[in-house]
């Protein structure tokens, strides 16, 4: 498992530094820092607030991994407001609070806290009027954190269609359109039920493209989704729902608020997987790399990406291009793992991606990778990511472990936590997404 180094990440590198075994590390653990720093809403949230209430009431609702540190940020950056509201955020998240309500709930797959949360949110803006103001604080992890099953569904429909889309390889988008459509909060639900009160977005994307509408499932975003899109992806992946879902899913008639329909809402984004990757390339040319961002919204199956990048990365070492070492190419998205067979291990996007790069680059020198989450979980483990070095194979064969067994098997966390090359940060409280980087010297 990687160790912090005091004091090492803080310093700028000469642009003519020695690239050692250790000095790489030191640098990718630097970045992938630096991309969790530029989402933190203790310094990025105040300067997106609208202005401050002059009459009326100031309710603050929201939900995701980040919805309490944002709660807490507001409640610094607006000493002298009377907020009061609720937010719902993942179990080991919450920090203390003075006026906002926080609570914990399941993710990724939704428990009765995310009901309750939920509910307690649909409750905060009943009755609000046109002098009112809502603060909504949306980040990812939102969908599951709260589920408000619409009529005649249960709690429990909600989880097992939540189990079966994230074990079917559908991206986060695909995903979101089903659940807007069993819910009575997401799809631009909740602002609706605000109105006629003014309701301001203040949200951190973690979604490729920054659609507003896909962070939480948008519930205070219109939604141009339909009752007949989300049937079709159910169709797609082979998802068999419970009857209760089917005829949910059936109900055309309720469908969510369209585009041009909420005329109450503003939405705000202050942190995105572009900027954290903008502050990635700044500190990279600090430490003497030549920083190349190859987009903030890269998709696929994790393993292929990784094979595809690889390429990228041996065509910088042999050939100078696109651009010569030393180097780092940087990346964000969020990457999907289908599951096949009965897995044997644990893993997740990140660590399945450089397992997929470590393959393909088969111990090529002077070639060193990170990837991870920026919230701190890399699939269903608090393991945020993992970090590769040329020799990553070869000590891994010492061992006994075989790369492609463990990809086959779903183990890139086994594999890497074999090798000592986890990444563990613990909650960060932020997500920008997956952030990835490839040092080539």
């Amino acid at each position: 498992m990687q160790q912090d180094q005091p004091g090492l990440r803080d310093q700028p590198w000469p642009p003519d530094q020695a690239w050692t075994d250790a000095t790489a590390r030191a640098a990718l653990r630097a970045l992938f820092d630096t991309a969790v720093a530029a989402a933190d809403p203790r310094t990025v949230l105040a300067r997106h607030l609208p202005p401050k209430p002059r009459s009326g009431r100031c309710i603050v609702v929201g939900g995701g991994k980040s919805a309490a540190l944002m709660a807490a940020a507001l409640e610094d950056a607006w000493p002298d407001v009377a907020l009061r509201g609720t937010v719902v955020t993942p179990y080991g998240h919450a920090v203390p609070t003075r006026r906002i309500e926080v609570i914990e709930a399941c993710h990724p797959v939704p428990d009765d806290n995310s009901h309750r949360g939920a509910r307690r949110l649909l409750e905060r803006v009943q009755g609000l009027t046109k002098d009112d103001l809502v603060i909504a604080l949306m980040s990812g992890g939102a969908s599951s954190l709260l589920a408000a099953p619409t009529p005649g569904l249960t709690l429990a429909d909600k989880q097992a269609i939540n189990r079966a889309l994230l074990a079917c390889g559908a991206n986060i988008t695909e995903m979101n359109a089903v659940r807007k459509h069993l819910s009575a909060i997401k799809g631009g639900r909740l602002a609706a039920a605000a109105a006629p009160a003014q309701v301001v977005t203040l949200a951190i994307s973690d979604v490729p493209g920054d659609d507003p509408a896909v962070i939480g499932s948008g519930p205070t975003v219109p939604d141009a989704t339909t009752f007949a899109d989300a049937r079709a992806l159910i169709a797609r992946y082979g998802i068999i729902p419970s009857h209760a879902v089917a005829g949910r899913l059936a109900q055309d008639e309720d469908e969510t608020p369209k585009p041009g329909s909420l005329t109450n809402v503003d939405f705000r984004m202050i942190a995105t997987p572009m900027m954290a990757l903008d502050a990635m390339a700044a500190t990279a040319r600090l430490l003497g790399l030549t920083p190349l961002i190859l987009g903030d919204a890269l998709e696929g199956e994790a393993s292929q990406v990784g094979t595809l990048m690889a390429g990228i990365a041996r065509s910088v070492r042999a050939h100078g291009q696109p651009m010569r070492p030393p180097a780092v190419l940087l990346s964000g998205g969020e990457t999907t793992v289908t599951l096949t067979g009965d897995p044997a291990g644990q893993g997740g996007r990140n660590t399945t991606f450089l397992l997929g790069l470590a393959i393909a680059l088969d111990g090529a020198a002077g070639i060193w990778a990170t990837a991870g989450d920026t919230d701190g979980i890399d699939g269903m483990d608090q393991i945020a990511g993992a970090l590769l070095a040329p020799d990553s194979l070869m000590r891994a064969r010492a061992m006994g472990l075989n790369a492609r067994d463990s990809l086959a098997g779903h183990d890139s966390h086994g594999f890497f936590g074999a090798l000592g090359d986890l990444i563990v940060t613990g909650p960060t409280l932020t997500n920008v997404n997956d952030i990835r980087a490839i040092l080539i010297t």
